[in-house]
């Protein structure tokens, strides 16, 4: 159940979830860490600050699924055995969320189709009169597919207050930046306020900016624009394409132990 606030709790625990990520990265020859450290503040905020048990939460960027297992983990809807598992035979977390598994609302990272499943779950509550709010992820790449400028479009049209969009805007796809391949997504905030949504611009790194703009009441479907960097924590890793799949070597993940517990003491 959400509590009130804490900035200082929320930051120890983002600091606390990526040297778990890590650990995880000893474990298989690639997982996609940068993904996962660029989205990792706001899917805290959700899950910890603000996600009622009637809402719903939806990561559309599906690749950035490892701090998603590890907060399903540590409220005990995963086992520590499925974290130990991770992209294992024998286990049943895959480098994607898989609908089935405990506490994944929808299979996706099949990108581009995450928040025309949320629009469907958000007009689905309004119809049935259910209060509870869909949050989702979504990354930058995504507002390169027609199909999510076709459920941004649609929500409005449904009047659908209660659905919250936070867009992981690392300005990185796979293998370069956004704004270079696709300059004229911008200005980013103003399209989707051009379809009739409320937007927010915002560090996507700063928990407390997160949670004051996410707990706004809303009258539209309502989007955060989070600034983010991609691989953030580890100084080696940030901004750099090489990290959206690949493991850190044994000499790389002591490096990137040390560079997060010295910033979290």
């Amino acid at each position: 159940m959400p509590q009130l606030f804490d900035r200082q709790r929320s930051k120890a625990t983002c600091a606390d979830y990526r040297l778990k990520i890590l650990e995880m990265s000893q474990k298989v020859t690639a997982l996609h860490i940068a993904p996962a450290f660029s989205c990792l503040e706001m899917v805290e905020v959700i899950y910890h600050w603000l996600k009622q048990p009637e809402d719903t939460f939806l990561l559309s960027k599906g690749h950035g699924c490892l701090v998603q297992y590890i907060i399903l983990a540590e409220l005990g809807i995963l086992q520590s055995k499925d974290i130990a598992e991770y992209c294992t035979k024998s286990g049943r977390l895959g480098a994607h969320p898989d609908y089935g598994v405990p506490g994944i609302s929808a299979a996706t990272g099949s990108l581009g189709h995450g928040l025309g499943m949320a629009v469907g779950m958000a007009y689905a509550n309004q119809v049935q009169g259910n209060q509870g709010i869909i949050y989702v992820v979504i990354s930058d790449g995504e507002l390169q597919e027609g199909t999510t400028w076709e459920a941004v479009m649609m929500a409005r049209n449904l009047g659908l207050n209660n659905l919250v969009v936070c867009v992981d805007f690392n300005d990185f796809t796979s293998f370069g930046r956004l704004s270079e391949g696709h300059p004229s997504i911008f200005p980013v905030a103003e399209k989707w306020m051009v379809f009739g949504w409320e937007a927010e611009v915002v560090d996507g790194h700063d928990s407390e900016a997160l949670y004051a703009a996410l707990s706004k009441p809303r009258t539209k479907p309502f989007v955060i624009i989070g600034q983010t960097v991609k691989g953030k924590g580890v100084s080696f890793m940030e901004s750099m394409p090489v990290w959206h799949y690949r493991s850190p070597n044994a000499e790389e993940y002591q490096r990137a132990v040390s560079e997060l517990s010295e910033k979290s003491s």
